[in-house]
């Protein structure tokens, strides 16, 4: 077979590295290209994979690239790729993939895609999707024996760039929100925290701090536990419990405030793939997302690694899918045969599960009693933007979150920074908050600060205040409906 030479990096921005690197330079290593965008679910799944093998590798002249190719407009800002890398704990160099010009270099067709290159400079593998770790272990195994002569004594040593945080030291990337029934207290998934926060909703003030901010997967007191990356959380019909997506753990936990005890309920720790589910803690979920939950027996799951809705029936103890085929795509149908995008948002209203069908742009809503899945807002996976007006032609662009009050529906629009309205009753689309219309707020703490890629978005409706994830702020903000003010909420310990 005739081998095909890789193509010497174009001269863009590289992220997470002191200094550009070329292949010129870094001849006589094994490198490893990784494809990625940072939306992608199954790109998030191979960023893991990649630091095991990077952790494996590391005095070896083995060096990791990752080749952002964004999808969204969103994911081109180099600033916004910079989030992703210090959210995700990538450790590698990140190249910015200018108008896509190496994916097009390398042939390259599927999130994610690995190449790898040999010492001479030559392309020995190539392959897309998640699940690689033993493969590109083995091809890199059989390069360091077979070019044993050929590769560098001294690796190239990569300095790291130092990104700080731009927070308030006491959130970092915070994902989801949720009321107790009572709407006095706020749970927070403190995401890259490894924790969740229960805070009073009036004034910030943290009254439990659940897990001991260790990535891990343990049950115990609220000092011990462990979490990895909890994502979304919901309380009990009796505000005795919290339930938690612990979605890097692939597993649901419960937070049982009476007896002030972490245990996990649904998911073994090990990542799974399409199954007809069974007992809960034998079942493997694949990053759950978001959960809703239905007179205090089912708890529904947005199953993001496996672009389907689950549900565990809490009573007996069993977690099934029930919504979607499996399939990545947004196609209308009953339960079985519809296809979901990575969903990431669950709100439910009666007998109506309203899904923020992340990949594909889109706003989803399941009639559970009529087993129907029908789209509110959204149009395919590769069509999005921001676009107010009639629903059938307004335009998201990777909403996250949702919060559907009768014919009301809240969006966080994360990827434009914007709180969209869908107003069913009326069929629009309108912009609450958005870096290009703050709604008339004033510019206190409210304009000077917009919101940064929001993951949630829940309302308050008694104080008519819509509490906000402000996830790369590492903010709660607060959006008082009156008056048009924006403010945050101030986390104290």
């Amino acid at each position: 077979m005739e081998l095909v030479k890789a193509k010497e990096f174009p001269n863009f921005k590289w992220l997470n590295t002191k200094e550009p690197l070329s292949l010129s330079k870094l001849k006589g290593h094994i490198v490893v290209l990784d494809f990625w965008t940072y939306c992608c679910i199954n790109c998030m799944h191979m960023i893991a994979e990649l630091t095991r093998l990077e952790h494996k590798y590391k005095d070896k002249p083995v060096v990791f690239i990752g080749v952002h190719s964004a999808k969204f407009y969103n994911e081109q800002d180099a600033k916004n790729i910079e989030q992703a890398i210090m959210r995700y704990e990538i450790e590698h160099p990140v190249i910015v993939d200018e108008d896509m010009s190496i994916w097009r270099a390398y042939n390259v067709n599927a999130w994610p895609t690995i190449v790898i290159i040999d010492p001479n400079g030559n392309i020995v593998y190539k392959r897309a999707g998640e699940g690689q770790y033993e493969l590109i272990d083995d091809v890199i195994n059989i390069l360091l024996t077979r070019y044993s002569d050929r590769i560098v004594k001294e690796p190239i040593r990569i300095v790291r760039e130092d990104y700080k945080f731009k927070s308030n030291d006491k959130l970092s990337f915070p994902g989801k929100i949720s009321f107790d029934p009572d709407y006095n207290y706020i749970a927070i998934s403190d995401s890259n925290n490894n924790r969740i926060l229960v805070v009073k909703a009036s004034d910030g003030r943290v009254v439990y701090k659940v897990g001991s901010s260790s990535k891990g997967l343990y049950d115990g007191s609220f000092d011990e536990a462990r979490f990895f990356r909890p994502q979304g959380i919901t309380w009990s019909n009796d505000a005795s419990k919290i339930y938690v997506a612990d979605t890097e753990n692939h597993a649901l936990r419960v937070i049982d405030l009476d007896k002030r005890y972490v245990k996990t309920i649904v998911g073994n720790g090990m990542q799974g793939y399409y199954s007809e589910g069974g007992y809960a803690l034998t079942t493997s979920l694949n990053s759950p997302w978001d959960l809703a939950i239905k007179d205090n027996k089912i708890l529904f799951i947005a199953m993001a690694g496996l672009h389907q809705i689950w549900a565990y029936y809490i009573d007996e103890s069993v977690v099934r899918p029930f919504a979607g085929s499996g399939y990545e795509g947004l196609f209308d149908s009953s339960l079985n045969t519809a296809e979901f995008a990575q969903p990431s948002g669950l709100s439910i209203d009666g007998s109506r599960l309203y899904v923020a069908d992340s990949e594909s742009s889109s706003i989803r809503v399941i009639d559970i009693d009529k087993r129907y899945v029908k789209t509110i807002v959204g149009k395919d996976l590769f069509v999005f933007g921001h676009r107010d007006g009639r629903i059938d032609d307004a335009l998201l662009q990777h909403p996250l979150g949702v919060d559907a009050h009768g014919d009301i529906v809240y969006v966080a629009d994360t990827y434009n920074h914007a709180i969209r309205v869908i107003d069913l009753a009326k069929g629009e689309v309108s912009t609450l908050i958005g870096r290009s219309n703050a709604a008339g707020c004033r510019l206190d703490d409210s304009c000077t600060l917009m919101l940064y890629e929001p993951s949630d978005v829940k309302l308050l409706a008694k104080n008519n205040m819509l509490y906000i994830a402000d996830t790369n702020n590492h903010l709660i903000r607060i959006f008082n409906l009156e008056s048009k003010i924006l403010h945050t909420l101030n986390i104290s310990f």
